[in-house]
């Protein structure tokens, strides 16, 4: 359970994140190869398929796609140094990191680069990085499958009149209505203005980037 109450800005962030996670991953979906972007099983799964039937261009694509979230997730690591999610350390530059690479993946593919979904993959992967657990509650904001699956158990656990952690599952539940809500925006976005819809989850991280600043220099 977790030891002690979800601080706010825990939870704003955390919104914020997933949202702008599911609008990356709707652009994904409907953009030039269909795939997801933020998460990364249904490109291994594209990796698997294409090498098995022969298709090598699209499995290099595949393969710098993963490679791509990979290094997102190298480089958060290296800016923040640390997986915990705690006041104090440099999200604010990593998010404004993740949002460069956004701004990027965004100008890439309305000219016709594929790379560019490489880039959006990176800030994925880089975001996703960003915070792994907060006082025991794993916390991922690019897929939502450990979070369903963690409120599945909740329930199954609540309608068997045991004790579960309403602090973590109302945090989850946080997490999944950005994803959800994001994804929304998203697939909206890009019927309307195409790839053009990357500059709102850009914008949104860049936003939150310069929030975290002022917000620690405020708790200082």
């Amino acid at each position: 359970m977790l030891s002690k109450p979800v601080p706010p800005w825990i939870l704003l962030g955390g919104f914020v994140l997933t949202c702008a996670a599911g609008s990356v991953n709707a652009v994904g979906f409907l953009g030039m190869h269909h795939q997801a972007i933020s998460h990364m099983s249904g490109s291994v799964t594209v990796l698997s398929n294409e090498l098995a039937t022969g298709q090598f261009g699209l499995a290099f694509y595949a393969v710098a796609v993963v490679a791509s979230f990979f290094a997102g997730s190298v480089l958060s690591a290296a800016i923040i140094r640390q997986s915990a999610l705690k006041l104090g350390r440099r999200y604010g530059v990593a998010l404004v990191v993740e949002s460069l690479l956004l701004f990027a993946a965004c100008r890439m593919l309305m000219t016709g680069h594929y790379a560019g979904d490489c880039l959006a993959a990176m800030a994925c992967g880089l975001q996703n990085a960003m915070a792994t657990h907060y006082s025991g509650a794993v916390i991922r904001t690019t897929h939502m499958t450990g979070i369903i699956t963690d409120l599945g158990i909740a329930v199954g656990l609540k309608l068997r009149g045991e004790p579960i952690d309403g602090r973590r599952a109302g945090l989850y539940v946080v997490l999944l209505v950005g994803f959800f809500v994001g994804g929304i925006l998203g697939s909206w976005g890009y019927v309307h203005i195409g790839f053009a819809t990357l500059l709102f989850p850009a914008t949104l991280t860049g936003l939150a980037g310069a929030g975290y600043f002022a917000f620690k220099q405020l708790a200082r």
